[in-house]
């Protein structure tokens, strides 16, 4: 597919039966091929990947070529996290940032409104009104989703319906939309062996900027207060993030316990219980 989709041959045996996989070219180009998780995922990931790049800002590798299940990007060498990069990566996160997008839940240019987020669905629906959007399309649906699964309690589900029914006096100073990458885990951060990051695997849509922080200080990140200084010498946050952190927690937590079990299920519960407990 590598062939197909990029007009190169390939020199290094067929197609990868694993996924992700590097590839190298007849020209000496080396590229990633990753199958997608379901329908409409490659599209997505595309898509994400072209309306961060076009930001820029933040570093993406380069779509090469996709199609309905396999996509082609650049190849990132990695190195070592150092302070300078993720002071550099700090700023260009506020950036993208602020490079905004037309609404809360828009969807990349061509990008699909059924999206994902890791492999679970993500819908993007546009709003203006970010508590109840966020409440709505990012936590209400993975909370649902737990329940029926068996992963949080039905009794337990009414501390995180408290936090949505009381999100406008929770959420702070009314923000723009911003460009969010929105899967912004630190696996999905590469430290690129040139010193410069760069970010991959996007669920990419319009959003609050502190979701994206928030998600990548929830499974750590190295260098993280360099990446912070960065980022608050470009575009200072909001009095009070600190305190509403659990807040954007809540979306990638149940994500996760949806995909992943009861830990994680107990983790968005802590974070619902604190952030009530103001």
């Amino acid at each position: 597919m590598a062939s197909r989709l990029t007009g190169r041959r390939p020199v290094n045996g067929p197609a990868p039966s694993g996924s992700p996989a590097v590839v190298m070219l007849e020209d000496g180009t080396a590229v990633m091929v990753k199958r997608g998780d379901g329908p409409g995922a490659v599209r997505a990931e595309a898509a994400g990947l072209r309306w961060l790049g076009a930001a820029g800002a933040v570093r993406v590798p380069g779509v090469l070529g996709a199609d309905e299940r396999w996509l082609v990007t650049e190849y990132v060498p990695t190195g070592r996290p150092d302070a300078e990069a993720a002071l550099r990566f700090g700023r260009a996160l506020a950036e993208l940032h602020a490079s905004g997008a037309p609404a809360f839940g828009a969807t990349p240019p061509d990008g699909p409104r059924e999206a994902f987020i890791g492999r679970a669905p993500m819908r993007n629906v546009p709003g203006d009104d970010w508590p109840r959007w966020y409440a709505e399309h990012r936590v209400l649906p993975y909370l649902r989703a737990a329940v029926d699964s068996g992963t949080v309690r039905p009794g337990e589900a009414s501390v995180v319906e408290a936090v949505c029914e009381r999100l406008p006096e929770l959420a702070g100073p009314a923000e723009p939309p911003a460009r969010l990458h929105g899967d912004l885990w630190q696996g999905n951060v590469l430290w690129g062996a040139d010193g410069e990051v760069r970010l991959i695997d996007p669920a990419a849509h319009g959003g609050h900027r502190e979701t994206d922080l928030a998600m990548l200080a929830l499974f750590g990140c190295p260098e993280w207060d360099s990446v912070l200084a960065g980022y608050e010498r470009t575009a200072p946050l909001a009095d009070g993030w600190r305190h509403r952190v659990g807040i954007h927690q809540l979306f990638p937590l149940l994500v996760h316990a949806v995909l992943f079990g009861r830990s994680f299920a107990d983790q968005a519960l802590t974070a619902a219980r604190t952030a009530l407990a103001g």
